[in-house]
Order: structure tokens, then sequence, then C-alpha cells
């Protein structure tokens, strides 16, 4: 059996698990909920750098991002702060939806598959 690498544990969820050469990031949000859909957005891509970087990896190895928006009006903002983060020819296979976030003053949320 593969060994199961969990980042970041808590009681309910852990903020990425590595396994068979792959890592899963749990959904992440800004930690500065004050800020417009653009700086959320940074500040989340900013977490899943570090993230990746804790796994032996980065973002021209993700496979697949799953993008929760609050409010599909601010899909530009959001994805004017993607488009300067995401590496060149390495764009990953990506679904963005419109969806309740946990809290009313999250506007985006980031789900990313990366290979090691």
């Amino acid at each position: 059996m593969s060994e199961i690498k969990r980042f970041n544990v808590g009681k309910r969820m852990s903020d990425m698990t590595v396994c068979n050469g792959v890592a899963y990031l749990a959904g992440q949000v800004a930690d500065d909920a004050s800020l417009d859909m653009e700086g959320q957005t940074k500040q989340v891509l900013a977490t899943i750098d570090r993230l990746l970087a804790e796994a032996g990896t980065d973002k021209t190895r993700i496979l697949r991002a799953q993008i929760f928006v609050a409010n599909i009006a601010e899909f530009s903002a959001m994805n004017k702060a993607w488009d300067a983060w995401v590496a060149g020819g390495h764009a990953p296979a990506r679904a963005t939806v419109e969806a309740r976030l946990a809290s009313p003053d999250y506007k985006v949320e980031i789900v990313v598959t990366a290979a090691l």
C-alpha cells in the first residue's frame, strides 16, 4: 500500500494529502476576506503555491483546478488574477462554478490536484 501524507491536519480536514505521486489540495480561501475578488484570488493562489512547494511540486504540475465563485459577475476579476498567475503553456483542466461559500465574506474558493 502507498503511504498517505497529510499536511496541516485538523479535526475535520487536512489542507493537503499526497498519495501515489499526486497532491490533493482542500478548497483554499483567502486569509483576508475583506479583500475584493482579485485580492482574494491572489491570496488563494499564493497559498496554493506554498502548499504545492511543501509537497515538492509547483503550479506547472497542476492537473485540475476547480474554482467556486460566490458571484459569477466577478468572474473576470478572478480570471485577471488567475491569468497573471498560471504558468504559460501549463494551464490545467479547469471548471468554474457559482456557489454559496462557507462564509458570505468569501468570494472565491479553489481546489487543485497536482502531480508531484
